[in-house]
């Protein structure tokens, strides 16, 4: 809050001098003032800021002095101060709240992040399979044709192929091994961000 104390200050007619009357009449931009303004004993105090209860602003009047309302201005200040540590508590409380919340989303959002994981792995090892498999018959069908070959350097190639790709087939095919859950990759932030909806990865304030 702020506080400004002013000094009032009286109005009276103002009498032009012989000076002033002179220099309005040589010069037609010259003005004289109606009024002339002086200092009184009288003081404004204004208060500013905070949320207002009862008023602004306090005078010296004829039937009250300013000195008269001082505790209705404490009073005043009291109140707006108060309001003011409500609503900054209140403030608080909702932060934490929301920071509550985007935890929670960020929580599911790892979950369903490690489960699309899971899925996308199962396809490529379901995929692979099947490659795996194809190999595997086109590898039987060389096989099958190679034995009916003659004894020769020929045969002994097709041989030595046929071990290379057995063995390729069998580090292909993801049944070679027992089966087991993926290691999930920890998520970057943009990883997360299609399971947030209107949350950032960033923060419950960005």
């Amino acid at each position: 809050m702020g506080f400004l104390v002013l000094q009032e200050q009286d109005r009276t007619e103002h009498v032009a001098t012989q000076k002033e009357l002179a220099a309005a009449k040589k010069d037609s931009w010259v003005r004289i003032p109606r009024f002339d303004h002086t200092p009184s004993e009288r003081l404004r105090f204004v208060l500013s800021g905070g949320q207002p209860h009862r008023a602004s602003e306090w005078a010296d009047t004829p039937g009250h002095s300013l000195e008269e309302q001082l505790a209705e201005i404490a009073q005043e200040v009291t109140l707006r101060g108060e309001a003011a540590e409500r609503r900054r508590q209140d403030e608080i409380e909702a932060a934490r709240q929301k920071r509550i919340r985007w935890e929670a989303a960020m929580e599911e959002a790892r979950i369903r992040y490690a489960e699309v994981y899971r899925i996308r792995h199962l396809e490529a090892q379901e995929a692979a399979w099947h490659h795996a498999t194809r190999l595997t018959e086109y590898v039987s069908a060389v096989r099958a044709r190679v034995e009916a070959m003659p004894s020769g350097q020929a045969r002994i190639d097709a041989e030595a192929w046929i071990s290379w790709a057995a063995t390729t087939v069998e580090h292909l095919d993801p049944l070679s091994s027992p089966p087991r859950l993926p290691d999930v990759p920890e998520p970057r932030a943009d990883d997360l961000r299609p399971f947030l909806g209107h949350w950032s990865p960033y923060g419950p304030t960005s």
